[in-house]
Protein backbone atom coordinates (compact mmCIF):
# COMPACT_ATOMS: atom_id res chain seq x y z
CA UNK A 1 0.00 0.00 0.00
CA UNK A 2 2.72 2.46 0.88
CA UNK A 3 4.52 1.75 -2.41
CA UNK A 4 1.28 2.54 -4.23
CA UNK A 5 0.84 5.79 -2.29
CA UNK A 6 4.39 6.91 -3.14
CA UNK A 7 4.01 6.02 -6.82
CA UNK A 8 0.68 7.91 -6.94
CA UNK A 9 2.26 10.97 -5.31
CA UNK A 10 4.99 11.01 -7.96
CA UNK A 11 2.45 10.62 -10.81
CA UNK A 12 0.00 13.23 -9.50
CA UNK A 13 2.21 16.11 -10.59
CA UNK A 14 2.50 14.82 -14.17
CA UNK A 15 0.46 15.42 -17.31
CA UNK A 16 -0.84 11.85 -17.07
CA UNK A 17 -2.05 12.37 -13.48
CA UNK A 18 -5.62 11.31 -14.27
CA UNK A 19 -4.29 7.83 -15.06
CA UNK A 20 -2.28 7.52 -11.83
CA UNK A 21 -4.74 4.92 -10.47
CA UNK A 22 -3.81 2.69 -13.43
CA UNK A 23 -0.08 3.47 -13.80
CA UNK A 24 0.98 3.32 -10.13
CA UNK A 25 -0.15 -0.33 -9.53
CA UNK A 26 1.48 -1.16 -12.88
CA UNK A 27 4.81 0.35 -11.76
CA UNK A 28 4.65 -1.41 -8.37
CA UNK A 29 3.83 -4.79 -9.98
CA UNK A 30 6.67 -4.36 -12.48
CA UNK A 31 9.23 -3.77 -9.73
CA UNK A 32 7.85 -6.59 -7.56
CA UNK A 33 8.23 -9.05 -10.42
CA UNK A 34 11.91 -8.29 -11.05
CA UNK A 35 13.08 -8.39 -7.41
CA UNK A 36 12.80 -10.65 -4.40
CA UNK A 37 11.04 -8.31 -1.93
CA UNK A 38 12.49 -10.06 1.12
CA UNK A 39 16.18 -9.63 0.26
CA UNK A 40 16.45 -6.95 -2.45
CA UNK A 41 18.41 -3.78 -1.74
CA UNK A 42 18.30 -2.33 -5.26
CA UNK A 43 16.31 -2.56 -8.50
CA UNK A 44 17.95 -2.82 -11.90
CA UNK A 45 15.61 -0.82 -14.10
CA UNK A 46 17.15 -2.47 -17.18
CA UNK A 47 15.10 -5.55 -16.26
CA UNK A 48 11.94 -3.56 -16.99
CA UNK A 49 11.69 -2.95 -20.72
CA UNK A 50 9.39 -0.16 -21.85
CA UNK A 51 7.91 -0.48 -25.34
CA UNK A 52 6.00 2.48 -26.78
CA UNK A 53 3.32 2.08 -29.46
CA UNK A 54 1.21 4.76 -31.10
CA UNK A 55 -2.53 4.17 -31.12
CA UNK A 56 -5.11 3.61 -28.41
CA UNK A 57 -5.03 5.60 -25.16
CA UNK A 58 -2.95 5.46 -21.99
CA UNK A 59 -5.69 3.27 -20.49
CA UNK A 60 -4.57 0.50 -22.89
CA UNK A 61 -1.11 0.46 -21.28
CA UNK A 62 -0.38 -3.02 -19.94
CA UNK A 63 2.22 -5.01 -18.07
CA UNK A 64 3.24 -8.11 -19.99
CA UNK A 65 4.81 -11.04 -18.20
CA UNK A 66 6.95 -11.94 -21.17
CA UNK A 67 8.43 -10.19 -24.16
CA UNK A 68 7.16 -7.72 -26.75
CA UNK A 69 8.89 -6.84 -30.01
CA UNK A 70 8.21 -3.55 -31.70
CA UNK A 71 8.61 -5.16 -35.12
CA UNK A 72 5.94 -7.17 -36.85
CA UNK A 73 6.81 -10.75 -37.85
CA UNK A 74 9.05 -10.83 -40.90
CA UNK A 75 8.33 -13.03 -43.87
CA UNK A 76 5.15 -13.24 -45.88
CA UNK A 77 3.07 -16.38 -45.73
CA UNK A 78 4.76 -17.69 -42.59
CA UNK A 79 2.87 -18.49 -39.40
CA UNK A 80 1.83 -15.51 -37.25
CA UNK A 81 0.91 -17.59 -34.21
CA UNK A 82 3.01 -20.43 -32.80
CA UNK A 83 2.05 -22.51 -29.78
CA UNK A 84 4.66 -24.47 -27.79
CA UNK A 85 7.33 -22.33 -29.37
CA UNK A 86 11.04 -23.17 -29.43
CA UNK A 87 12.78 -19.83 -29.82
CA UNK A 88 16.23 -19.41 -31.37
CA UNK A 89 18.18 -16.13 -31.32
CA UNK A 90 20.80 -15.88 -34.06
CA UNK A 91 23.57 -13.38 -34.69
CA UNK A 92 24.67 -14.77 -38.06
CA UNK A 93 23.13 -13.94 -41.45
CA UNK A 94 20.87 -16.15 -43.57
CA UNK A 95 21.85 -14.60 -46.87
CA UNK A 96 24.46 -15.27 -49.58
CA UNK A 97 28.00 -14.91 -48.22
CA UNK A 98 30.11 -11.91 -49.15
CA UNK A 99 33.86 -11.51 -49.21
CA UNK A 100 35.55 -9.06 -46.87
CA UNK A 101 36.91 -7.02 -49.77
CA UNK A 102 35.03 -5.42 -52.63
CA UNK A 103 34.66 -7.92 -55.40
CA UNK A 104 32.82 -8.34 -58.66
CA UNK A 105 31.82 -11.63 -60.28
CA UNK A 106 31.82 -11.66 -64.07
CA UNK A 107 29.44 -14.21 -65.56
CA UNK A 108 29.97 -15.03 -69.23
CA UNK A 109 27.05 -17.39 -69.99
CA UNK A 110 23.64 -18.43 -68.70
CA UNK A 111 24.78 -21.80 -67.36
CA UNK A 112 27.10 -20.06 -64.92
CA UNK A 113 24.34 -17.68 -63.93
CA UNK A 114 22.09 -20.63 -63.09
CA UNK A 115 24.85 -22.26 -61.13
CA UNK A 116 25.37 -19.12 -59.04
CA UNK A 117 21.67 -18.95 -58.23
CA UNK A 118 21.47 -22.68 -57.54
CA UNK A 119 24.43 -22.54 -55.16
CA UNK A 120 22.86 -19.57 -53.43
CA UNK A 121 19.57 -21.44 -52.92
CA UNK A 122 21.38 -24.53 -51.72
CA UNK A 123 23.53 -22.52 -49.27
CA UNK A 124 20.46 -20.85 -47.73
CA UNK A 125 18.47 -24.11 -47.67
CA UNK A 126 21.27 -25.90 -45.81
CA UNK A 127 21.26 -23.23 -43.11
CA UNK A 128 17.47 -23.34 -42.74
CA UNK A 129 17.40 -27.15 -42.62
CA UNK A 130 19.89 -27.12 -39.75
CA UNK A 131 17.74 -24.55 -37.93
CA UNK A 132 14.65 -26.73 -38.44
CA UNK A 133 16.54 -29.85 -37.34
CA UNK A 134 17.26 -28.26 -33.94
CA UNK A 135 13.48 -28.06 -33.43
CA UNK A 136 13.28 -24.26 -33.72
CA UNK A 137 9.95 -22.80 -34.86
CA UNK A 138 10.42 -19.13 -33.90
CA UNK A 139 13.56 -17.38 -35.10
CA UNK A 140 14.79 -14.02 -33.79
CA UNK A 141 17.41 -12.45 -36.06
CA UNK A 142 19.81 -9.74 -34.93
CA UNK A 143 20.19 -6.70 -37.15
CA UNK A 144 23.33 -6.85 -39.29
CA UNK A 145 25.38 -3.78 -40.16
CA UNK A 146 27.38 -5.21 -43.06
CA UNK A 147 24.67 -6.89 -45.15
CA UNK A 148 21.07 -8.02 -45.02
CA UNK A 149 20.68 -10.32 -42.04
CA UNK A 150 18.09 -12.33 -43.94
CA UNK A 151 17.33 -12.35 -47.67
CA UNK A 152 13.89 -12.55 -49.30
CA UNK A 153 14.68 -16.05 -50.48
CA UNK A 154 15.52 -17.11 -46.93
CA UNK A 155 12.25 -15.61 -45.64
CA UNK A 156 10.38 -17.59 -48.30
CA UNK A 157 12.01 -20.88 -47.24
CA UNK A 158 11.49 -20.11 -43.52
CA UNK A 159 7.78 -19.47 -44.19
CA UNK A 160 7.54 -22.80 -46.06
CA UNK A 161 9.12 -24.59 -43.12
CA UNK A 162 6.52 -22.95 -40.82
CA UNK A 163 9.14 -21.00 -38.88
CA UNK A 164 8.03 -17.62 -37.57
CA UNK A 165 10.62 -14.86 -38.02
CA UNK A 166 11.25 -11.63 -36.12
CA UNK A 167 14.08 -9.71 -37.76
CA UNK A 168 16.00 -6.47 -37.08
CA UNK A 169 16.52 -7.07 -33.37
CA UNK A 170 18.81 -4.41 -31.94
CA UNK A 171 22.18 -5.35 -30.45
CA UNK A 172 21.36 -3.77 -27.06
CA UNK A 173 18.18 -5.84 -26.66
CA UNK A 174 19.99 -9.18 -26.94
CA UNK A 175 20.92 -9.40 -23.24
CA UNK A 176 17.35 -8.61 -22.13
CA UNK A 177 15.87 -11.21 -24.51
CA UNK A 178 18.28 -13.91 -23.32
CA UNK A 179 17.52 -13.13 -19.69
CA UNK A 180 13.77 -13.17 -20.34
CA UNK A 181 13.35 -16.39 -22.31
CA UNK A 182 16.39 -18.30 -21.13
CA UNK A 183 17.94 -18.80 -24.57
CA UNK A 184 21.50 -18.14 -25.69
CA UNK A 185 22.53 -16.00 -28.66
CA UNK A 186 24.01 -18.19 -31.40
CA UNK A 187 26.83 -16.60 -33.35
CA UNK A 188 27.53 -19.44 -35.78
CA UNK A 189 25.48 -22.20 -37.35
CA UNK A 190 27.55 -24.99 -35.72
CA UNK A 191 26.33 -23.89 -32.28
CA UNK A 192 22.65 -23.89 -33.23
CA UNK A 193 21.70 -26.74 -30.89
CA UNK A 194 18.43 -27.55 -29.07
CA UNK A 195 19.95 -26.64 -25.67
CA UNK A 196 20.53 -23.05 -26.82
CA UNK A 197 16.84 -22.49 -27.57
CA UNK A 198 14.29 -20.90 -25.26
CA UNK A 199 10.72 -22.18 -25.00
CA UNK A 200 7.35 -20.46 -24.52
CA UNK A 201 3.66 -21.43 -24.66
CA UNK A 202 2.66 -18.83 -27.20
CA UNK A 203 4.27 -16.47 -29.69
CA UNK A 204 1.80 -14.41 -31.68
CA UNK A 205 1.50 -11.34 -33.83
CA UNK A 206 -0.98 -8.87 -32.34
CA UNK A 207 -2.60 -5.89 -34.04
CA UNK A 208 -2.08 -2.64 -32.10
CA UNK A 209 -3.61 0.40 -33.70
CA UNK A 210 -2.38 0.63 -37.27
CA UNK A 211 0.61 -1.70 -36.85
CA UNK A 212 1.48 -5.09 -35.42
CA UNK A 213 3.72 -6.29 -32.62
CA UNK A 214 5.00 -9.73 -31.66
CA UNK A 215 4.18 -10.96 -28.16
CA UNK A 216 5.83 -13.88 -26.35
CA UNK A 217 3.91 -15.19 -23.30
CA UNK A 218 4.00 -18.24 -21.04
CA UNK A 219 7.80 -18.52 -21.02
CA UNK A 220 8.92 -21.91 -19.66
CA UNK A 221 11.74 -20.79 -17.36
CA UNK A 222 11.38 -17.00 -17.21
CA UNK A 223 14.07 -14.70 -15.91
CA UNK A 224 13.15 -11.86 -13.58
CA UNK A 225 12.17 -9.41 -16.31
CA UNK A 226 8.94 -7.74 -17.42
CA UNK A 227 7.82 -5.58 -20.32
CA UNK A 228 5.55 -2.55 -20.10
CA UNK A 229 3.66 -1.78 -23.30
CA UNK A 230 2.70 1.91 -23.29
CA UNK A 231 -0.04 3.09 -25.64
CA UNK A 232 -0.90 6.68 -26.47
CA UNK A 233 -2.76 8.72 -29.04
CA UNK A 234 0.26 10.80 -30.11
CA UNK A 235 4.03 11.00 -29.66
CA UNK A 236 3.93 13.70 -26.97
CA UNK A 237 1.56 11.69 -24.76
CA UNK A 238 3.68 8.56 -25.29
CA UNK A 239 6.92 10.31 -24.31
CA UNK A 240 5.26 11.90 -21.28
CA UNK A 241 3.83 8.54 -20.14
CA UNK A 242 7.27 6.96 -20.57
CA UNK A 243 8.95 9.63 -18.41
CA UNK A 244 6.19 9.45 -15.79
CA UNK A 245 6.42 5.66 -15.48
CA UNK A 246 10.20 5.94 -15.24
CA UNK A 247 9.80 8.45 -12.38
CA UNK A 248 7.36 6.16 -10.57
CA UNK A 249 9.79 3.23 -10.98
CA UNK A 250 12.61 5.36 -9.55
CA UNK A 251 10.48 6.29 -6.51
CA UNK A 252 9.79 2.60 -5.86
CA UNK A 253 13.50 1.86 -6.32
CA UNK A 254 14.27 4.49 -3.63
CA UNK A 255 11.95 2.65 -1.26
CA UNK A 256 13.55 -0.70 -2.04
CA UNK A 257 16.98 0.79 -1.27
CA UNK A 258 15.86 2.41 1.99
CA UNK A 259 12.53 1.28 3.36
CA UNK A 260 11.31 4.48 4.99
CA UNK A 261 8.59 6.98 4.13
CA UNK A 262 8.14 10.53 5.39
CA UNK A 263 5.52 13.23 4.87
CA UNK A 264 5.84 15.36 1.73
CA UNK A 265 4.62 18.89 1.08
CA UNK A 266 7.69 20.65 2.51
CA UNK A 267 7.00 19.29 6.02
CA UNK A 268 10.38 17.59 6.69
CA UNK A 269 12.39 20.57 5.41
CA UNK A 270 10.45 23.05 7.57
CA UNK A 271 10.88 20.84 10.64
CA UNK A 272 14.63 20.51 9.97
CA UNK A 273 14.93 24.24 9.47
CA UNK A 274 13.30 24.94 12.85
CA UNK A 275 15.41 22.38 14.70
CA UNK A 276 18.62 23.74 13.13
CA UNK A 277 17.64 27.32 14.07
CA UNK A 278 17.10 26.23 17.68
CA UNK A 279 20.45 24.48 17.68
CA UNK A 280 22.13 27.55 16.14
CA UNK A 281 21.00 29.64 19.14
CA UNK A 282 23.06 27.41 21.45
CA UNK A 283 26.23 28.10 19.45
CA UNK A 284 28.51 31.16 19.39
CA UNK A 285 30.59 32.97 16.81
CA UNK A 286 30.96 32.02 13.18
CA UNK A 287 29.38 28.58 13.58
CA UNK A 288 26.08 30.12 14.58
CA UNK A 289 25.87 32.02 11.29
CA UNK A 290 26.66 28.88 9.27
CA UNK A 291 23.93 26.83 10.96
CA UNK A 292 21.41 29.64 10.60
CA UNK A 293 22.19 30.06 6.89
CA UNK A 294 21.81 26.31 6.33
CA UNK A 295 18.46 26.38 8.15
CA UNK A 296 17.26 29.24 5.95
CA UNK A 297 18.42 27.47 2.81
CA UNK A 298 16.21 24.47 3.62
CA UNK A 299 13.16 26.70 3.36
CA UNK A 300 13.67 26.99 -0.39
CA UNK A 301 11.65 23.76 -0.80
CA UNK A 302 8.39 24.95 0.84
CA UNK A 303 8.82 28.40 -0.80
CA UNK A 304 9.14 26.85 -4.27
CA UNK A 305 6.21 24.54 -3.59
CA UNK A 306 4.03 27.49 -2.56
CA UNK A 307 5.06 29.46 -5.66
CA UNK A 308 4.29 26.53 -7.97
CA UNK A 309 0.86 26.14 -6.36
CA UNK A 310 0.09 29.83 -6.94
CA UNK A 311 0.05 30.69 -3.22
CA UNK A 312 1.69 33.63 -1.49
CA UNK A 313 5.09 32.13 -0.58
CA UNK A 314 5.88 34.46 2.36
CA UNK A 315 2.49 34.10 4.09
CA UNK A 316 2.33 30.33 3.45
CA UNK A 317 5.85 29.57 4.74
CA UNK A 318 5.34 31.81 7.79
CA UNK A 319 2.15 29.94 8.70
CA UNK A 320 3.91 26.61 8.05
CA UNK A 321 6.68 27.66 10.44
CA UNK A 322 4.15 28.61 13.13
CA UNK A 323 2.34 25.27 12.84
CA UNK A 324 5.65 23.40 13.18
CA UNK A 325 6.67 25.56 16.14
CA UNK A 326 3.40 24.50 17.82
CA UNK A 327 4.53 20.88 17.43
CA UNK A 328 2.68 19.80 14.29
CA UNK A 329 5.52 17.85 12.70
CA UNK A 330 3.56 16.62 9.67
CA UNK A 331 1.97 19.95 8.70
CA UNK A 332 2.72 20.64 5.02
CA UNK A 333 1.49 22.67 2.07
CA UNK A 334 -1.66 21.14 0.60
CA UNK A 335 -1.51 22.18 -3.04
CA UNK A 336 -5.07 21.07 -3.83
CA UNK A 337 -6.72 23.01 -1.01
CA UNK A 338 -4.21 25.86 -1.10
CA UNK A 339 -3.74 25.70 2.67
CA UNK A 340 -1.58 24.15 5.40
CA UNK A 341 -2.94 20.77 6.50
CA UNK A 342 -1.70 17.55 8.08
CA UNK A 343 -0.12 16.14 4.95
CA UNK A 344 -0.01 12.51 6.09
CA UNK A 345 -3.81 12.38 6.19
CA UNK A 346 -3.82 13.45 2.54
CA UNK A 347 -1.53 10.50 1.66
CA UNK A 348 1.20 12.83 0.35
CA UNK A 349 4.32 10.83 1.16
CA UNK A 350 7.83 10.59 -0.22
CA UNK A 351 10.74 8.18 0.27
CA UNK A 352 13.23 9.23 2.93
CA UNK A 353 16.04 8.71 0.40
CA UNK A 354 14.71 11.57 -1.76
CA UNK A 355 15.13 14.17 0.99
CA UNK A 356 18.41 12.85 2.39
CA UNK A 357 20.09 12.49 -1.00
CA UNK A 358 18.91 15.98 -2.06
CA UNK A 359 20.49 17.54 1.05
CA UNK A 360 23.66 15.42 0.69
CA UNK A 361 24.16 16.24 -2.98
CA UNK A 362 23.40 19.95 -2.58
CA UNK A 363 25.87 20.18 0.31
CA UNK A 364 28.56 18.28 -1.61
CA UNK A 365 28.09 20.59 -4.61
CA UNK A 366 28.49 23.71 -2.49
CA UNK A 367 31.59 22.23 -0.85
CA UNK A 368 33.10 21.58 -4.29
CA UNK A 369 32.33 25.11 -5.46
CA UNK A 370 33.80 26.64 -2.29
CA UNK A 371 37.07 24.79 -2.86
CA UNK A 372 37.56 26.84 -6.05
CA UNK A 373 39.71 29.84 -5.11
CA UNK A 374 39.87 31.60 -8.42
CA UNK A 375 38.76 31.23 -12.02
CA UNK A 376 41.15 32.05 -14.85
CA UNK A 377 39.39 32.99 -18.07
CA UNK A 378 41.48 31.84 -21.01
CA UNK A 379 41.23 33.63 -24.34
CA UNK A 380 39.51 31.73 -27.12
Amino acid sequence: DSLLKSASTSLNSKVVSQYSSLLSPLAVDAVMKVIDPATATNVDLRDIKIVKRLGGTIEDTELIDGLVFNQKGGGQGGPNKVEKAKIGLIQFCISPPKTDMDNSVIVSDYAQMDRVLREERQYILDIIKKIKKAGCNVLLIQKSVLRDAVSDLALHFLAKMKIMVVKDIEREDIEFICKSIGCRPVASLDHFLPENLGSADLVEEVQTGSSKIVKITGIANPGKTVTVLIRGSNKLVLEEADRSIHDALCVIRCLVKKRALIAGGGAPETELSLQLNDYANTLTGMEQYCFRAFAEALEVIPITLAENAGLNPIATVTELRNRHAEGEKTAGINVRKGAITNILEENVVQPLLVSTSAIHLATETVKSIMKIDDIVNCAR
